[in-house]
């Protein structure tokens, strides 16, 4: 067994017991016990339930935090803006789509076709989404004009794309790259018009 952890409050021993118990999740799924957690976090099994009243009780807290913004807006807002602009897009996809890949895999993990209804409904939710869109113009910054789209839209179709090319289901087992979702965003997949003799002023 773990080493005993030292001695904590009540509220952060929770946080620990639920860090913990994700942690576990991505592993075991909704299989864990209370005797795996218990050892994982350095406690006696009794201590988990001087914190919450069930298992149950501590998954769904871990659920629930795999689902809130963790690092990903001191990632994002780590992102160098001197980079060219396509450099700064695939940093940015790279960074949503570790998140996304990470997510789906919990999901399958724990039997969840669709995230909780707090995910998209919650104020804390709404206000959320709204700090991730302003963080992503933030990326695209003075390279908007460069957009034949308003930015809202552009970074609608980012998102999109970088949600469906990182689903392996929705992908067919295939994948997108970092690299290739930008370009497809960007550029399209039709090879560059080559002008003909008569096109040529």
């Amino acid at each position: 067994m773990s080493p005993r952890a030292p001695a904590m409050s009540p509220t952060d021993r929770r946080d620990v017991l639920v860090d913990v118990t994700l942690r576990l999740l991505r592993e075991h799924g909704r299989d864990v016990t209370t005797k795996q957690i218990a050892e994982a976090a350095g406690v006696a099994e009794g201590t988990i339930f001087r914190v919450v009243e069930t298992k149950d009780e501590l998954v769904e807290a871990a659920m629930a935090r795999a689902f809130e913004p963790g690092d990903l807006v001191a990632r994002i807002e780590e992102i160098d803006s001197g980079l060219p602009f396509e450099a700064r897009l695939v940093t940015l996809v790279a960074i949503l789509q570790q998140r996304f890949r990470a997510t789906f895999a919990l999901m399958q993990k724990v039997g969840l076709v669709r995230p909780p209804d707090h995910v998209h409904d919650s104020p804390e939710a709404v206000a959320w989404r709204e700090r991730l869109r302003l963080l992503i113009h933030g990326v695209v910054g003075p390279d908007a004009d460069r957009l034949a789209w308003p930015v809202d839209e552009f970074v609608h179709v980012l998102r999109l794309l970088t949600f469906a090319g990182s689903h392996e289901h929705i992908a067919d087992g295939h994948l997108l790259t970092p690299e290739q979702i930008v370009t497809t965003v960007l550029h399209g997949l039709a090879r560059p018009c080559i002008p003909t003799d008569e096109e040529t002023p």
